[in-house]
């Protein structure tokens, strides 16, 4: 499996209340969370996102509450796949539990830039910084996870889809 998009960067404690405010919350509806997703941090993003596209972010990303509508709403916006340097534990689960790939990759966090177009190797763990001709070692996934991931999420994979 594989994603190659264009690169959204954002900083350190990324936390679920940016990723999507509070006041958003009385939707579960994916592509409602979607039209106000990163709204309190960049306004222009859900313009800007392609699907497709990657989000590069630094430490402790989803941080913050345990809402699975931050990792939704950044799925439903046309993210392929987070890059971070770590993730919060709960945001890491809900995000393979809806079928979100994430990475972990102090490098690529580190050294990715905002419109990097990026690819990664989702068995492998590669990330390709096809812009800067650089390539990084990202923690792959378990197979078991992959799975999950394929199935579009936990649900899914339970039930056999």
């Amino acid at each position: 499996m594989k994603a190659f998009g264009t690169v959204h960067k954002y900083g350190d404690n990324v936390d679920t209340d940016v990723i999507i405010p509070a006041r958003y919350l009385n939707s579960s509806d994916p592509k409602e969370l979607a039209k106000n997703c990163m709204e309190d941090i960049d306004k222009e993003f859900v313009k800007r996102v392609k699907a497709g596209d990657i989000m590069v972010a630094g430490k402790n990303f989803g941080c913050g509450s345990s809402r699975e509508h931050a990792p939704i709403a950044i799925k439903a916006s046309g993210i392929s796949c987070v890059i971070a340097e770590n993730f919060a534990r709960i945001f890491y689960r809900n995000s393979i539990n809806i079928g979100l790939p994430i990475i972990e990759c102090k490098e690529a966090a580190e050294e990715i830039e905002a419109g990097d177009e990026v690819e990664i190797n989702f068995d492998t763990g590669m990330i390709y910084d096809r812009t800067k001709n650089t390539e990084y070692k990202g923690q792959a996934f378990p197979e078991f996870m992959q799975k999950i991931i394929n199935s579009e999420g936990l649900i899914n994979y339970i039930n056999g889809k």
